[in-house]
């Protein structure tokens, strides 16, 4: 995870910032549908990239080796994308 540490994003700290994880799971998974863009059940990585302006008009673009990052922290089955179990697993987690 060496590879990372030039980039600024880190989705426990953003988590922790924007109190997701002291939200219920239902809200947890509030938040999950609004990433969600296209409402397919998964955060594909062309989401994940838009994960910031989900919590804030303002928010930046991730980079590809952030948005690869955080698709990597919180794919479980390594299908290419985070179901709502997995983000929930990745918001208790962090």
């Amino acid at each position: 995870m060496d590879d990372y540490t030039a980039e600024s994003f880190n989705y426990k700290k953003f988590f922790e910032m924007v109190g997701l994880k002291k939200k219920s799971p239902e809200d947890v998974k509030k938040v999950f549908h609004i990433l969600d863009k296209d409402q397919s059940g998964f955060i594909e990585e062309e989401e994940l990239k838009f994960v910031l302006k989900g919590f804030t008009p303002e928010g930046r673009d991730l980079s590809d080796k952030e948005t690869k990052a955080l698709l990597a922290a919180g794919d479980k089955d390594g299908d290419g994308k985070i179901g709502a179990d997995e983000f929930a697993t990745m918001v208790a987690e962090s």
